[in-house]
């Protein structure tokens, strides 16, 4: 096509597609291996964990408790009364 008397070069539809697609994907990539990332627990010594709770700190008492007994960050079965220093109080 010719524009103000100017030569560009053609670009085609497949090229732009093709640079689309790999785009999405690189983007895919990484969102998965993000989500992977945020998957992964630590062990529950990590986490400090202990079966009983600190004060009037307690799991079910934690944005990251999942009842019945399970934590968002931390391995293995956690005691509702226990506690980690991942604790968070709910609001």
């Amino acid at each position: 096509m010719n524009s103000g008397g100017k030569n560009y070069p053609r670009i085609s539809r497949r090229v732009v597609l093709g640079g689309t697609a790999l785009a999405l994907g690189a983007v895919a990539t990484a969102a998965a291996v993000s989500q992977a990332v945020a998957q992964q627990k630590i062990s529950q010594e990590e986490a400090k964990y202990q079966g009983t709770p600190k004060g009037n700190q307690h799991c079910d008492g934690c944005v990251n408790f999942e009842a019945p007994n399970g934590c968002k960050f931390v391995q293995g079965e956690v005691n509702p009364n226990g506690w980690c220093q991942l604790f968070y109080p709910k609001s």
